[in-house]
């Protein structure tokens, strides 16, 4: 129960600095980009993308470090990743202090050097985040707690996810930023919050040291060992990673842009969205951890079929309170399309998790892609299509790209 426990905990930090990390869009446009014309929803959500960048980029990295240092030693080097990502994020408010004249000239856009050692140290945490991840999942999918199916503990480690993501807006404008209106908002506040958290993590690192983190047998490839053909040769999996790619990518689109739609639509209490979203999220993990007789595939059948419909009815009646709601169906989404991506994959579990957070690069691509089309259209209302069509490639997957064709035995 303690290596569970564990892992739980570690999802609820990658919860939360995901979406506080989403939550600096706002805040950020209104500081770093006052100079950059009409491209601030644009250079905003690179942001976003910076972080999901990195699960391309390092979810191999992760799955080789399990292979070499153990699932244990593997979230250790990850964390401590973690906290130079958070001194990147501590030395753009630093640099942006000290140096306020510094800034890149782009065409008519003038853009402070301090936001590019922002968007570094997102890319650096997102890196952490996925590495952890890439240790997280398989280990609460394989790990044995008594009474429990994989996909009920993978939504109890989402639960404590939602939780860490459901108080990181009001983190983010309340400890942060200390309740002020985003044109009163100065960069300097970034610095001892970000320090704070580097402490935290250290200290959480200092605690792992000390733990006992059995390795789960089974899971991945031993010292001198080869794989006998491409971990992309599972049909489920390569599916899977599509489908992963969408969830994240809509997850994200609302999570880190409803509260510029909102702003657009002169709605009240912005950040009030992204937390009944994340909050949305929490409710329905909750629920999903009872599902002990329903199986993965049933559940991702209704929730993408509810949170397409939601999805609908806020584009036709231009009303981002209807997105808020999608977050309950949100919920367990992740760890029914990890669950079904990795059924039957024995030793090349541990690789395909890497793999398959190549797909959560939807988290960078598509809000990215929806701001564009923001500027373009002048108006957040039609983006919200690409919600729609990532709902509805989830449903193909849960109703036929899942379907195993091929094991590992």
């Amino acid at each position: 129960m303690g290596p569970f426990l564990t892992m739980v905990f570690l999802f609820l930090i990658v919860g939360f600095l995901t979406t506080a990390n989403t939550q600096f869009q706002g805040p950020l446009k209104e500081t770093f980009l006052m100079k950059v014309g009409n491209l601030k929803n644009t250079f905003a959500t690179l942001i976003t993308f910076s972080w999901f960048l990195a699960y391309p980029v390092c979810g191999g990295v992760g799955s080789s470090w399990i292979n070499k240092y153990g699932y244990k030693g593997t979230l250790i080097r990850g964390l401590w990743v973690m906290i130079a990502g958070l001194g990147l994020f501590f030395a753009s408010s630093y640099f942006t202090v000290r140096f306020p004249d510094a800034a890149a000239v782009m065409g008519e856009s003038i853009i402070p050097v301090g936001f590019f050692i922002f968007l570094l140290g997102s890319f650096v945490v997102g890196a952490s985040a996925t590495i952890l991840q890439v240790v997280i999942n398989p280990y609460l999918t394989a790990c044995r707690v008594k009474g429990t199916q994989a996909i009920q503990r993978l939504a109890i480690g989402g639960t404590a996810n939602s939780v860490g993501t459901t108080i990181a807006p009001y983190f983010v404008t309340g400890v942060v930023f200390g309740g002020l209106a985003m044109e009163d908002i100065q960069i300097s506040q970034l610095m001892m919050p970000f320090l704070a958290l580097m402490l935290t993590i250290a200290v959480v690192v200092f605690l792992l040291m000390r733990l006992s983190l059995p390795d789960i047998q089974g899971t991945r490839v031993e010292k001198g060992e080869k794989l006998e053909k491409s971990v992309w040769s599972f049909r489920h999996l390569t599916l899977g990673v599509c489908a992963i790619f969408c969830y994240v990518g809509v997850e994200v689109c609302i999570g880190a842009n409803i509260n510029l739609y909102a702003i657009e639509r002169n709605c009240p209490s912005p950040a009030l969205m992204a937390t009944l979203y994340w909050g949305g999220m929490l409710v329905g993990r909750l629920v999903g951890s009872s599902l002990s007789k329903v199986s993965p595939r049933v559940q991702l059948v209704v929730t993408t079929v509810s949170a397409g419909v939601l999805a609908l009815l806020a584009i036709i009646f231009n009303n981002p309170w209807l997105l808020t709601a999608v977050g309950l169906f949100h919920s367990i989404m992740w760890g029914a399309i990890f669950t079904l991506s990795v059924a039957h994959l024995g030793k090349y579990t541990s690789v395909a998790s890497g793999v398959f957070m190549i797909g959560v690069v939807g988290g960078a691509i598509l809000p990215l892609l929806q701001g564009v089309f923001a500027d373009l259209l002048e108006s957040w209302r039609w983006s919200w299509f690409i919600v729609l069509l990532g709902e509805l490639f989830m449903l193909y997957y849960a109703l036929v790209g899942s379907r195993v064709r091929q094991t590992a035995d």
